[in-house]
Parts: C-alpha cells; sequence; structure tokens
C-alpha cells in the first residue's frame, strides 16, 4: 500500500501481524482517534492564539517554538515506534497545535478572516474527496500512488532545496511570492497535499480489512492528522498570497 505520507508508508504493516476481530484496527475507531487529536489540537491552538492576543511575545515564540521542534520529533518517534502510538500521537496534536495556533494568530491580525476561511476549506476538502473516494469517483489505485508520491516527493524536494538556500541568504526564486507563479504553485500544492488524503483513507481501509493491532487506530490517526495540518498550512499560505494582492 503506497501512499506519499511519511507515516502511512508501504511498510507500514510489516510485522506487526494481525489480531483478533475484538482487538483489531476499526474505522470507526480510527475516525474516533482523529476526533480526540483534533480536539487536542484546537485546544493547545487556542493557548497559543491568547497569548498571542494578550501580546506576550516572548511566551508565544517559545510554545510555538516548542510546538514545532517537539513535534518534529515526537513525529520520527512515531513512525519508528508505532506501539507508541497511543502516547505520542496525542502528544503530536498537542505540540502541533501550539505551533499552529501561534502561525494562525499572526496570520489572522495581518488578514482578518483568513484562519476560518483556511479551516472551512482544509475541511471541505477533506470532507469532498472521503465522498469521492466512498462514491468511487477516485480511486486509489497503484498508478494513483505513484503519481501522487512522485509529486509529494518532488515538493518535499523543491522545499529542502529552498531551506538548504535560505542557510546562504538566497531562496528559489518566485515560489514563495506574491505572483502568479507563486500563487500557481501554491495552488499545485494545495491538490497534491489534498490528494494525500485519498490515500490516507485507503490505508486506514486497508488496515481494518487485514485486521491490524488497535494501536494502529492512532497510528493510522496521526498520519490522517500530518496530512491534514500540511493541507491547513499551504491553504494559509495560498491564502495569504492572494490577499496580500489585495
Amino acid at each position: 500500500m503506497r501512499t506519499a505520507n511519511p507515516a502511512l508508508n508501504d511498510k507500514t504493516f510489516q510485522h506487526i501481524g494481525t489480531v483478533a476481530t475484538a482487538d483489531a484496527m476499526t474505522i470507526n475507531g480510527t475516525v474516533n482517534k482523529t476526533g480526540i487529536m483534533l480536539l487536542l489540537l484546537i485546544a493547545s491552538a487556542a493557548y497559543t492564539w491568547s497569548q498571542f492576543i494578550e501580546g506576550n511575545v516572548e511566551s508565544l515564540s517559545m510554545w510555538m517554538l516548542i510546538g514545532i521542534i517537539g513535534g518534529l520529533l515526537v513525529a520520527f518517534v512515531t513512525v519508528f515506534k508505532k506501539i507508541w502510538a497511543p502516547v505520542t500521537a496525542p502528544l503530536y496534536a498537542v505540540l502541533e497545535g501550539f505551533a499552529l495556533g501561534g502561525i494562525s494568530a499572526i496570520l489572522e491580525a495581518s488578514y482578518p478572516g483568513i484562519v476560518i476561511q483556511a479551516v472551512a476549506l482544509t475541511f471541505g476538502t477533506a470532507g469532498c474527496l472521503l465522498l469521492a473516494y466512498k462514491s468511487g469517483v477516485i480511486k486509489a489505485t497503484e498508478n494513483f500512488k505513484l503519481g501522487v508520491f512522485a509529486a509529494t516527493g518532488g515538493i518535499a524536494l523543491i522545499y529542502l532545496v529552498g531551506w538548504i538556500m535560505s542557510f546562504f541568504g538566497s531562496g528559489i526564486p518566485y515560489i514563495h511570492e506574491n505572483g502568479l507563479i507563486g500563487i500557481g504553485f501554491s495552488l499545485v500544492v494545495v491538490v497534491i497535499a489534498a490528494l494525500n488524503l485519498v490515500l490516507d483513507f485507503d490505508f486506514i481501509e486497508k488496515g481494518a480489512e487485514h485486521g491490524a493491532p488497535k494501536f494502529m487506530e492512532w497510528y493510522a490517526a496521526f498520519g490522517l492528522l500530518v496530512t491534514l495540518i500540511w493541507l491547513y498550512i499551504e491553504i494559509l499560505r495560498l491564502l495569504s498570497k492572494l490577499n496580500s494582492r489585495k
């Protein structure tokens, strides 16, 4: 089961085996875990948002840094120690909430209304793609998976090169600007991020069919949240580019 999401890849179900039906991963269980993680993310995001509103710049910066670095570290731990997911996945949601709350508040101050638009577009996109997947309009074929995987890898490479270039006071021109090229690039990234949701839905469905252990519900929810966060950030980036042109 190929998926471009680094948390949900071909090797995820290797070596974990199957279990009795009563102790197996289910789709409903994964949905419930995803809901819990979203609530934790919103709660921690609300905290850093409040720090921005109150003008506690130092506190805001500290919590955002904790969220970014801590979230990355916990994500790596979760990927390599899947059995720890019942603990690390909720922790990841909390840490990412600290980062997203600060980022969202800062952009909201510059472009009023941008956050609610980004949230609506993120969940609206996820809902439409889930409907398309369940109805068979979009099918996670091997060619589809390969295409999304390649496109996601290409985007990751571009971001990596840009990050390395930033250490030398440079960067990839145009793609982060609010010109037509920058907006076009963001649109492409948003589409690719959204298509990753289809692969995540397929992963969850296949995991339930294969009778994966119960802890995989938390792991699958973690992988889905990774994609949702990426999609939200890219939509925020696109909307900020559009708003800056006004």
